[in-house]
């Protein structure tokens, strides 16, 4: 039980840390909206590292932000929050291939392998919490610029890219989770209990013998 519950720890795991590249490189983290306009000629859409306008006909047009410094506070901090949960993300693939109970890594020793596989599961959580804080504050400036009637620049909405680091963060925290509840220190079938074993009627036969056959200190006429 506790080897399918790590496994799916695992693929829990991998799959946010996955989830999370699909993330970064998905250009949608937010699109620009046509409520309101009659008429749309081009559409903007950005994430963390670009902006792109693309036309009608289709034809499009990247470019990457010029300067660092010059960027919002909430932008520079998504792209250090997302660079770190891929940080936490490799280092709980490592520990957690390390810790689960059905690779050789670690020998047989399980209640070690059981506590890495936990740390496996801290670094899991902590790369969910960086995607779900970066990802939702990302998307709360978006919410925020949206509903302001005074805000005088372009509005956008939520993009899919947004939604997919969402996802990636629900399937860190619940790989974390899992690998967590299955660090159990000690195992079961690590108790070897002494069995009885009765013994044969050969060494029966030989312990009655020596039995009779060991000297007495005693004479008989100490019973008299």
């Amino acid at each position: 039980m506790i080897e399918i519950v790590q496994a799916i720890g695992l693929f829990l795991g991998f799959g946010g840390w996955m989830t999370i590249m699909v993330s970064l490189q998905d250009q949608y983290w937010k699109e620009s909206t046509t409520d309101g306009s009659v008429i749309t000629t081009s559409t903007i859409y950005e994430n963390l590292w670009m902006s792109c306008a693309s036309d009608s006909t289709g034809i499009y047009n990247c470019r990457d932000f010029p300067s660092l410094f010059a960027l919002p506070g909430y932008l520079q901090a998504s792209r250090a929050l997302m660079i770190a949960a891929i940080v936490f993300g490799t280092f709980g693939l490592v520990a957690s291939l390390a810790g689960i109970q059905c690779t050789k890594i670690g020998g047989e020793n399980y209640a070690l392998k059981g506590r890495i596989a936990a740390i496996g599961g801290v670094f899991f959580i902590l790369q969910g919490l960086c995607t779900m804080i970066a990802v939702s504050w990302y998307a709360a400036n978006i919410t925020q610029q949206f509903f302001d009637e005074f805000y005088p620049g372009t509005k956008y909405e939520i993009g899919e890219g947004l939604y997919i680091g969402w996802s990636s963060a629900i399937l860190a925290l619940c790989g974390g989770g899992c690998l967590m509840c299955s660090c159990k220190l000690d195992r079961p079938d690590e108790k070897r209990p002494y069995v009885y074993q009765p013994p044969s009627r050969g060494n029966f036969r030989s312990a009655v013998a020596a039995s009779q056959s060991a000297p007495s200190n005693y004479g008989r006429n100490v019973y008299v």
